[in-house]
């Protein structure tokens, strides 16, 4: 590997870090901030609770439903969505969030890794979903993309909709995902997915109630943020300084296949 390409992914990797920690600056903000309401009292809340609606805006689900999982989960309390062959030797477990600009960096960099190793059957992914984002910025956004991904999860496109959604993934302070049209449309660009139970689906909040239990579930886990990735049950960015490179992560799945 030349000197340029190992400069280029180590650039890589400190941006992933960077904005995992700018992630948990604005997680430690937020509670700072609810510690602060509690003190000033009615006035205090009454204001944040007006930013956080003017941060809103998207499309609101009954979250008092039923909690319905999508086709094929997995695991406990069915709260994982599986992908690639039960036989693979290595799984790797990925928290994320679709409003996450660290989901949305680490796919960038890992994805066509973790595609790779899938489909030659050496590697199991159980994706978790998460929706803090909406939680430290207002809005629907994660909510309403984890559900239209379960929604896609149930027509068996589950794969090729996740990795639209982070290649068109807005800005963090934009609720654009809370948006049904938005999903819909982006749907549009995955082969086969486009169909009226789709959008019926989506419209719904067919698995919003599902959603929020997986939420609970990372929030059970006392994780520090997304993307939380662990192979094999082991956290890839518990060193942060030198994380697990997808060269890194491929050789360690090759050799478990061995």
């Amino acid at each position: 590997m030349s000197e340029k390409n190992r400069e280029g992914k180590r650039a890589a990797r400190d941006r992933l870090a960077q904005e995992r920690e700018q992630q948990k600056a604005r997680d430690k903000r937020r509670r700072a901030l609810i510690v602060t309401a509690a003190v000033v009292g009615v006035l205090g809340l009454a204001a944040i609770a007006g930013v956080i609606a003017a941060n809103a805006g998207g499309d609101k689900k009954d979250a008092s439903g039923p909690v319905v999982p999508p086709s094929g989960a997995s695991g406990k309390d069915s709260l994982t969505i599986p992908v690639g062959k039960d036989s693979a030797k290595s799984t790797l477990t990925i928290w994320e969030d679709f409003r996450c600009p660290a989901c949305a960096s680490f796919e960038t960099q890992y994805s066509p890794t973790i595609h790779e190793l899938t489909e030659k059957g050496q590697l199991k992914v159980e994706y978790r979903l998460a929706t803090i984002i909406d939680g430290n910025m207002g809005g629907t956004g994660s909510v309403n993309a984890a559900n239209a991904a379960a929604c896609a999860q149930d027509a068996g496109k589950f794969t090729p909709y996740h990795d639209v959604l982070y290649k068109n993934q807005p800005p963090e302070t934009d609720d654009a995902f809370g948006k049904d049209a938005r999903l819909l449309e982006l749907a549009k660009e995955v082969d086969g997915l486009d169909s009226a139970d789709f959008k019926s689906c989506v419209e719904d909040g067919k698995h919003v109630s599902w959603v929020n239990k997986s939420n609970d579930a990372f929030r059970d886990g006392k994780f520090t943020g997304t993307p939380t990735v662990l192979l094999d049950g082991k956290n890839i960015f518990a060193d942060q300084k030198n994380p697990l490179t997808p060269e890194q992560l491929k050789k360690k799945v090759e050799d478990a296949a061995k």
